[in-house]
């Protein structure tokens, strides 16, 4: 196996579908993939510690035509597929292994390997970006979608009882802290939440508990980040099929 980059102690080298089967079970959305472009490996004392899995891109993307200028605009569907086929590389996962987690190995992977693909534009969707932004770390621009007014309101009553962005992803930690709050508190947040639920049909219904806490938090954290890394030694492609 050819070496194509290390870095303090780091092997990367060029991987396998065998080396993400060992790993898939470690990243959040467990569903394979695909279709693969290129796939790379980091090892440490000859340990697999990590792998990145670059696949073939999605034709369209809102928050792409944002980052890019409307750039993949107004072609036809047949020409939009080749262009974006022609220019784009998606990371579609990151997994580091859980004892080697908290060295920058995810940067490091994204960083060091996404030259090596020779394509304009790398790009990846994170629903968790904004709370391990790795990808930013490594050099990719963020886009995230705005929050509606109805979330952002939420997410500002959450935050005035101490509920910050760690916690959105922490269902058992919010909980956690209303139940400590006061009285008060208690009660705003409980006019907030109602008011909240609103819009979610028999989800106003929910009694106080877990339950609701992690549906709110779903609401406001399930929201894709889009990041964007131009390499700019290889040119953007033309639409010509």
């Amino acid at each position: 196996m050819q070496t194509l980059a290390t870095k303090d102690k780091v092997l990367i080298t060029e991987g396998s579908f065998g080396d993400f089967k060992k790993l898939k079970r470690y990243h959040y959305r467990y569903s394979r993939p695909g279709p693969f472009s290129k796939i790379f490996s980091a090892r440490l004392n000859n340990t697999l510690a990590g792998v990145i899995v670059y696949s073939m891109p999605n034709p369209s993307v809102a928050l792409r035509n944002v980052a890019t200028n409307n750039y993949f605009m107004g072609h036809d569907r047949r020409t939009l597929i080749s262009l974006v086929n022609k220019t784009i590389r998606t990371i579609s996962r990151v997994i580091v292994e859980p004892q080697f987690r908290g060295m920058g190995l995810a940067t490091t992977l994204v960083r060091d390997t996404m030259p090596l693909l020779n394509i304009p534009i790398i790009e990846a969707l994170a629903v968790m970006g904004y709370v391990n932004p790795f990808f930013e770390k490594a050099g990719m621009k963020a886009y995230t979608a705005p929050l509606d007014a109805n979330c952002v309101r939420m997410a500002e009553a959450l935050s005035l009882v101490g509920i910050e962005n760690d916690m959105l992803v922490d269902t058992e930690a919010a909980q956690a802290q209303i139940e400590s709050l006061s009285q008060g508190k208690k009660l705003f947040l409980e006019r907030e939440t109602n008011r909240f639920l609103q819009g979610y049909g028999n989800r106003k219904l929910m009694p106080q508990g877990l339950a609701r806490t992690g549906f709110i938090l779903s609401k406001l954290s399930n929201r894709p980040v889009y990041y964007i890394w131009r390499n700019e030694k290889v040119k953007t492609q033309n639409a010509k099929p």
